[in-house]
């Protein structure tokens, strides 16, 4: 089926990375920075000349666009979806994408940054990429892979099923979401409006990996009030909040219960930002495990940890404020085993072997399954995210691409 098509889901890709979508964690607005319109714009340029009648780019920064059924069954309307935004981790101003032909199993060092090499022996999966094309950034910057790497599969499956509608396949929905990497993908989408049932991010690593298990994740932050007053007269009655702050995260456990001590199913608490003067200080925290249940417990221990050290301030007073961010997809999926087995059929049919695997992290299919959209997570072949030695396959993107083609095509076969 696709032997002779021109995939354009690299010149894509090229495209779109080039565009500076860095969303910001610490923006009140939503979007939360106007720039990752200019990609929404974009692609909305691109899906009416492809001949999607109905996209549409909102007011919220959501791309929502419509490929109608072309089959007389009654099929569950699909949605595909990626996110638009890249990291606030690594800068995402003036990307230049590099393709590396034929990339010869060698270290990949990047032109801009010479110190920036991308080393197999550091990269497993790079190994196995050797004779591929492959993408990195210049050395100044992250690549954008993650996740537009997704946003180009979609934008091609969508591109080849238009050009060959003896495909047969339901109605078909397509949706680019802002603020991924926030936490706030979908905090403004109108789910009545997209109008999906069943749904697939586009946003995994390595050809072939299918996750349909998350994290489960909350928010803390503990706002600490210490006593100021100037130096010169501080004896016995200054309490610095940041430095109750500072002993509170000293006292985390050095070997464990950190991203950087756990790995597979392993929970963590991670303080991620911490700011303050003497009178006021926060530190803000993110608390993850797969079993729900045990954030409970998690935020219970960081509790302790914080009225231990406040024992040795009297006078300091603090709050421990929790916010529910996402929840593990696997308690939805698990409900809806067929979203997951059509996907590993369609790989199958795609030449690529299903590999189940988890996130160490979330997506936005995390929380669209708990809005009733049930949504596991596909390869695009992004790689070391959030970081200037982000790479992706060319031919990853192109199986990606085939994946959604075929996935389609077994919920019509299954309907």
């Amino acid at each position: 089926m696709f032997t002779n098509y021109k995939y354009t889901v690299t010149e894509r890709f090229l495209r779109y990375v080039q565009i500076d979508t860095q969303s910001d964690p610490l923006s009140a607005t939503f979007p939360s920075t106007a720039k990752q319109k200019d990609l929404g714009r974009l692609l909305l340029q691109e899906l009416l000349a492809m001949g999607v009648t109905d996209a549409e780019l909102d007011e919220h920064g959501y791309i929502y666009a419509t490929i109608p059924a072309n089959t007389d069954k009654k099929v569950p309307v699909i949605c595909f979806c990626s996110h638009m935004d890249t990291s606030s981790d690594c800068s995402g101003t003036n990307v230049k994408p590099i393709i590396h032909p034929k990339y010869d199993g060698g270290d990949i060092i990047l032109p801009d940054d010479p110190l920036q090499v991308i080393r197999p022996a550091e990269h497993p999966y790079l190994q196995l990429k050797k004779g591929e094309d492959i993408i990195t950034a210049s050395g100044a910057t992250l690549l954008g892979a993650d996740d537009k790497a997704g946003v180009a599969a979609i934008m091609d499956a969508a591109h080849f099923l238009l050009q060959h509608p003896e495909i047969k396949h339901g109605a078909i929905r397509i949706l680019f979401t802002p603020d991924e990497e926030t936490g706030r993908g979908v905090e403004k989408l109108d789910m009545q409006k997209l109008n999906a049932q069943y749904g697939y991010t586009l946003d995994g690593g390595e050809r072939g990996s299918l996750e349909d298990e998350t994290f489960s994740a909350d928010a803390v932050k503990i706002t600490i009030h210490g006593v100021g007053i100037h130096p010169g007269t501080a004896k016995d009655k200054l309490v610095s909040a940041i430095k109750v702050a500072s002993e509170i995260v000293a006292a985390l456990p050095p070997n464990g219960l950190s991203p950087e001590t756990t790995e597979n199913r392993q929970g963590f608490i991670h303080p991620v930002r911490i700011q303050g003067v003497v009178e006021k200080a926060e530190i803000d925290f993110i608390i993850r495990d797969f079993v729900t249940a045990e954030l409970a417990s998690h935020e219970a221990f960081l509790r302790s940890i914080m009225e231990s050290v406040l024992i040795s301030y009297p006078q300091a007073t603090a709050t421990f404020q929790v916010t529910e961010q996402y929840r593990n997809m696997k308690e939805v999926l698990d409900q809806h085993p067929q979203v997951c087995e059509y996907a590993a059929d369609a790989m199958r049919r795609a030449g690529v072997e299903p590999l189940k695997m988890i996130i160490r992290g979330g997506t936005d299919g995390s929380r669209l399954s708990f809005m009733g959209l049930p949504c596991p997570n596909i390869f695009t072949g992004e790689m070391a995210l959030h970081s200037k030695h982000e790479y992706v396959s060319i031919q990853d993107m192109q199986k990606a691409v085939e994946t959604i083609v075929y996935l389609v095509q077994v919920w019509e076969e299954r309907s």
